[in-house]
């Protein structure tokens, strides 16, 4: 199944464009910070499946949370694609991790290639790997989309508020 993003790359722009009015910013001057950003959302994600808490019994929060904490990610992940102009803007699912730790570090990892060559190839790579979550959280990618969006509203209504 191929997985356009051409859609939410333009909706991501737009939202970029409004934070960058309102907050007087560009993509130069935050790119840092988005980065950091995509890494502490990746964590809280991490941290929403519980999925390496081998240490206790209690279950991850409720999927609403954990998709919630997945498309913060995909915002920055999106951001930065636009920033770089990546190209690539169709994926496909590919061989991934059968372990969800294993599939977030292996994440972590390619973003921190991506964070220290900043080029197309190694985004892609890591955007790719994030995409890969997907399957293992047992959801459609059309439930990703709407999760997007749901937050795409939210993160309009906080612009809108002065948040």
């Amino acid at each position: 199944m191929a997985i356009d993003l051409h859609l939410l790359y333009e909706k991501q722009a737009e939202l970029d464009a409004t934070i960058a009015k309102n907050h007087h910013i560009s993509y130069a001057t935050t790119r840092e910070k988005r980065l950091l950003a995509l890494l502490v959302e990746l964590g809280e994600f991490a941290n929403a499946t519980r999925c390496f808490k081998y240490w206790s019994h209690k279950e991850s929060e409720p999927k609403k949370v954990v998709l919630d904490e997945y498309v913060d990610g995909l915002h920055f992940f999106l951001s930065l694609g636009i920033d770089i102009n990546v190209s690539k803007k169709v994926y496909r699912y590919s061989k991934h991790a059968t372990d969800l730790t294993a599939q977030i570090l292996e994440t972590y990892r390619l973003v921190g290639l991506f964070i220290a060559k900043q080029d197309e190839q190694s985004y892609v790579r890591a955007f790719r790997s994030f995409i890969n979550i997907v399957p293992l959280l047992k959801v459609k990618w059309s439930t990703i989309e709407k999760a997007y969006y749901e937050k795409l509203e939210e993160n309009y209504h906080r612009q809108n508020s002065h948040y």
